[in-house]
C-alpha cells in the first residue's frame, strides 16, 4: 500500500517523471544540467508545466463542483444555519470557491448585503483563499498528504474561530455603505444539465488560468533564483531554525504581496529546500492568498477601519501560531 501511495504522490501528484524527462530534453539539446543557469532552466520549464496541468485539473474539477453551490443557492443555504454551524459551513463552502482573496470580496459584499451574519460572511470571507481543494492537493505533491491535510484543517480552524470572534465583538455597525445600500437579488438560478456545467468547468479553467498564468511565471521564476542562486545559509539563517522570529518576519514579507496557491508554491518549495521551517513557509502561503494588499484595499471599500483592523489581527495572529505550531511538527510530517 505505501508503494501505491508513493507512486501516487511522487510520479502522479509530484510528477517526478515531468521533472526526469525536461532534463533528458535539455540533455539532448547539449545543455549541461548541472550548470547553474541550466539547473534554472531546468527547474523553471518543469515547475511551469507541472502547475499549469494541475492548476487546469483541480480547477476543472472545482470549478464542475461550483456549479452547484452559485451565489443565490449558497445564501439559501447559509441562511438556514445560525451559530457555531453556520460559521463551519460557511469555511467548508469557502473551499470550493474562488482561489485569490480579491476574487472572495464580490461573495462576501453579496452575503452580507443579503443579511447573514457577519460570523458567516467573515468565516467565508477567511476560508475562501486560505483553504481549498487545490490547496489540499498541491500541497501534498510537494509537502506530503499528513501537511496538506494538516494546513486545511487549521485553515478552516481559523475561519471558524475567526468568525466567531468577530460576532462577538458586534460589529454591524461597521459595514460600509456599499455593503448596506447594495441590492439584493434573489433569483433562482437555472438548473444545468451536465454538459452545461462541463462547459461552465472548462470556461472556469480558461478564464483563471489566462489570469493567474502570469504570476505562475513570476513565482516559479523566484523559485528558480531561490534554488539555484541564493545560498542555503542565508535562507536557513533567515527563515530557518536559528531565527526565532522568522514566522514572524514570513508572514510581514508576504502581507504585500499579490497571488494565489499557484503563485507561491514554487516559492515555498524553493525556499523549504534550502532550510526553511515548513511552519514558516506555509505561514508566507497563507499570508499572500489571505492578506494581500490589493484584497485589502478593495475590502476596505466594504467595512470601516475598526473592523478591517480585527480582521487583519486575526487573521496574522491564526497564521502565526499555525507557522509555529508546524515548525515544532516538522520532524513528524516530512
Amino acid at each position: 500500500m505505501r508503494l501505491i501511495w508513493d507512486f501516487i504522490q511522487n510520479q502522479l501528484l509530484g510528477m517526478k517523471w515531468l521533472n526526469d524527462l525536461v532534463g533528458k530534453l535539455l540533455t539532448l539539446m547539449g545543455l549541461d544540467i548541472s550548470n547553474r543557469w541550466i539547473a534554472s532552466l531546468h527547474f523553471f520549464v518543469y515547475d511551469v508545466i507541472k502547475i499549469v496541468i494541475l492548476l487546469c485539473v483541480l480547477i476543472f474539477i472545482i470549478s464542475y463542483i461550483q456549479s452547484f453551490f452559485p451565489p443565490e443557492r449558497t445564501k439559501r443555504i447559509l441562511s438556514r444555519f445560525r451559530g457555531l454551524g453556520a460559521n463551519i459551513l460557511a469555511a467548508l463552502l469557502g473551499t470550493v470557491t474562488p482561489f485569490c482573496s480579491c476574487s472572495s470580496i464580490p461573495l462576501f459584499i453579496g452575503f452580507s448585503s443579503a443579511g447573514l451574519p457577519l460570523s458567516v460572511t467573515f468565516s467565508f470571507l477567511i476560508s475562501s483563499p486560505m483553504v481549498d481543494l487545490g490547496s489540499l492537493v498541491l500541497l501534498t505533491t510537494i509537502f506530503g498528504v499528513k501537511t496538506g491535510v494538516l494546513y486545511v484543517f487549521l485553515g478552516l480552524v481559523i475561519a471558524v474561530i475567526g468568525g466567531t470572534i468577530i460576532e462577538h465583538a458586534r460589529m454591524e455597525n461597521q459595514l460600509e455603505d456599499i455593503v448596506l445600500n447594495a441590492p439584493s437579488f434573489d433569483i433562482d438560478t437555472p438548473e444545468l444539465n451536465f454538459r452545461d456545467r462541463l462547459d461552465y468547468a472548462k470556461t472556469q479553467m480558461l478564464e483563471t488560468l489566462k489570469k493567474v498564468f502570469p504570476y505562475i511565471l513570476v513565482g516559479v521564476g523566484i523559485g528558480a533564483l531561490i534554488h539555484n542562486w541564493i545560498p542555503q545559509d542565508w535562507v536557513a539563517g533567515i527563515l530557518g531554525g536559528r531565527n526565532p522570529f522568522g514566522v514572524v518576519l514570513a508572514t510581514i514579507i508576504g502581507i504585500p504581496m499579490y497571488g494565489d496557491i499557484f503563485g507561491t508554491i514554487p516559492i515555498a518549495e524553493a525556499l523549504l529546500a534550502k532550510g526553511a521551517l515548513l511552519g514558516t513557509v506555509l505561514a508566507f502561503m497563507m499570508a499572500v492568498t489571505t492578506l494581500s494588499l490589493p484584497s485589502l484595499i478593495m475590502l476596505r471599500k466594504a467595512i470601516k477601519p475598526k473592523l478591517l483592523a480585527l480582521f487583519i489581527g486575526i487573521c496574522i495572529l491564526g497564521i502565526i501560531l499555525i507557522g509555529y505550531l508546524f515548525n515544532l511538527l516538522q520532524p513528524y510530517l516530512i
